[in-house]
């Protein structure tokens, strides 16, 4: 089993030694790792609700990505409240709000017509 990315812990696509930002985006760019982010943005959702929100990805995806972005303590899991996002999780989010806005800067520069959805 692939472990977790994490900065300083060992090899991480991109880096033999785990540099912070090569472990970030190897975290980040697995499979649902990011939508699972941007679906607790407005706060916690059971798994069901989170499974639901990402579109129905296959449990067992879905269950790895977040025990890893529990591991990367950018989420957590709270009994009867599901899972949210830590402080560190909510700065992420934060961070990649440009990214968002360029996305759709993008989106408008290679199909014209299309409307921006922030």
């Amino acid at each position: 089993m692939a472990h977790t990315p994490l900065p300083g812990k060992g090899p991480v696509r991109g880096s033999a030694t785990g540099r912070p930002i090569m472990a970030l985006l190897d975290l980040m760019g697995r499979r649902w790792a990011l939508r699972i982010i941007w679906e607790l943005r407005d706060g916690p959702l059971t798994s069901r609700a989170l499974r639901a929100a990402c579109d129905e990805a296959s449990p067992t995806v879905l269950q790895t990505r977040l025990s890893e972005l529990r591991d990367a303590g950018l989420i957590v899991h709270a009994a009867g409240r599901g899972y949210g996002l830590t402080a560190l999780g909510g700065e992420f989010l934060q961070v990649s709000q440009p990214l968002y806005g360029f996305a759709d800067r993008w989106a408008a520069a290679t199909n014209p017509g299309t409307t921006p959805t922030g």
